[in-house]
């Protein structure tokens, strides 16, 4: 055993012994250096280990904390959601109304927000992104507001660009589209390849955004099976692309919401290898994919595409920035006809806001910012799973993601989540049911919930009082 993976043995039994508690600073770098008589450089190799297993976390300025959750242990004692079934038909989708009633639920701050698509602001470094918007704003060339519309800030793109590098993707900035969120850029991804009445496929479950898209632009959805674990299912995608004439597939692939499944990077290569050779254009919503939990980032689908087939779509608003409305798309071959449709659309993302996270990126410590916001969804993630151990019904199915921030529950089938939702919405608690991720509003026995915000003695009550709603329904 190494030296620094004794020390960091040590350190672990004072934690669980409960010599160290929740919320205790260890000793620092220099401290125990001189100590136990090992260099400064063992020590951080022992704590980033530490950090690694989740049991202490940094905090700038002030050294190594232990970890709230450093003892909670996810709940083993459950399975894994089942994969969907194939529907083979094709849908068209209706769903709006559902989802409208789902978003107000959330409106209210003292409703527990377990059905947000978002995580709590205050995971964000808000005051420090509003230095950066006053000094670009200050800074900003005039001229730029006009000159650099569409495609947007080039130092913005530049910093995205060198984002995709240090992945070790290398992309022209001529294929870089800013957009408004990346909802935008997904709208515009679809209606470059597509045309009312198109078939598109996507997954089941699948983000209930997605479905509003297809139901604006009057496509009809083709469901492919999501492995909870794995992601879609190319089995079924292979049959469906052989069956229909499929324009469009549009996929998840990190930490896919709902189920927050992870496409193995082989897999994702086998995807793309598949599109390919259908001539199928992939639309990959990617605006999970900084919120990996891992020592490694998850690569896109887009760094296996040799022809321009795969438009990437992310956004800092699940990473840094809800409210400022920033996404982007790596366009591939549909770059100058997704960038024509933005001129029509919208013109271009607010200059100011582009300035700033383009500021903040270069000088703000956003890689430092990433670091502590996946310690702390990692931190919730594994108290709400205890917390389903604690209170929900045994025959409850459960993801666990290694990204992202939902949870997706299959409860007893002969649970109603449209029932649970209302009966919990009563009680000030915000779920979003099954049915919504679902154009034929399937899943009508599951659940999604966010454990994106802080784990406070609310969240603990509400999750008890979701699971004494769940079992009243099963008579017990």
């Amino acid at each position: 055993m190494k030296r620094y993976e004794k020390y960091a043995d040590d350190i672990a039994e004072l934690i669980r012994s409960g010599v160290l508690a929740p919320g205790q600073r260890v000793p620092s770098v220099r401290y125990a250096s001189q100590a136990h008589g090992i260099s400064p450089s063992t020590v951080f190799q022992a704590y980033y280990l530490l950090e690694r297993r989740g049991m202490i976390r940094a905090r700038p300025r002030s050294g190594y904390f232990v970890n709230p959750g450093a003892l909670v242990q996810p709940a083993q004692a459950f399975s894994e959601p089942q994969v969907s079934a194939h529907v083979s038909e094709s849908t068209e989708v209706d769903v709006s109304e559902l989802v409208f009633s789902v978003l107000d639920s959330i409106k209210d701050p003292n409703t527990v927000p377990f059905g947000s698509a978002f995580p709590s602001p205050m995971l964000f470094p808000l005051q420090r992104l509003s230095r950066s918007l006053a000094s670009a704003s200050r800074d900003m060339d005039p001229r730029m507001v006009v000159t650099d519309m569409s495609p947007g800030h080039p130092q913005l793109r530049r910093q995205i660009a060198l984002r995709y590098m240090v992945g070790g993707l290398m992309l022209p900035m001529e294929e870089l589209l800013i957009t408004n969120g990346a909802l935008e850029a997904l709208n515009l991804c679809l209606q470059a390849v597509t045309e009312p009445g198109d078939l598109v496929a996507i997954e089941a479950p699948a983000f209930y955004a997605c479905l509003q898209v297809l139901e604006r632009l009057k496509l009809k959805a083709v469901e492919i099976p999501v492995h909870p674990r794995d992601g879609i299912d190319l089995g079924i995608l292979a049959q469906t692309l052989e069956r229909y004439p499929i324009k469009a597939c549009w996929c998840m692939t990190s930490f896919q919401n709902p189920t927050g499944a992870l496409v193995p990077e082989a897999r994702k290569r086998e995807l793309v290898e598949l599109l390919r050779k259908h001539q199928v254009p992939l639309i990959e919503d990617d605006v999970y994919a900084e919120l990996y939990f891992g020592p490694h980032a998850p690569k896109p689908a887009k760094a296996f595409d040799t022809d321009g087939l795969v438009m990437h779509c992310g956004s800092f608003a699940k990473s840094l920035a809800p409210g400022y409305r920033i996404g982007w798309v790596a366009a591939g071959r549909y770059a100058q006809k997704i960038e024509r449709l933005k001129l029509m659309t919208s013109l271009c993302a607010s200059m100011p806001v582009q300035a700033a996270i383009a500021d903040y990126l270069q000088h703000g410590g956003y890689d430092r910012h990433l670091r502590k916001l996946r310690y702390a969804l990692e931190d919730q993630q594994r108290a709400m799973l205890a917390a389903v151990s604690r209170y929900f019904p045994a025959q409850t199915r459960v993801s666990q993601p290694a990204g992202g921030y939902f949870l997706w529950l299959e409860l007893p089938e002969s649970v109603d989540s449209l029932h649970v939702f209302r009966v919990a919405l009563a009680q000030g608690i915000s779920i979003a049911p099954g049915p919504i991720f679902s154009p034929a509003r399937r899943f009508a026995h599951c659940i999604r919930l966010n454990y994106g915000s802080p784990w406070t003695e609310a969240a603990e009550k509400a999750m008890e009082t979701l699971g004494r709603i769940i079992r009243s329904m099963l008579g017990h």
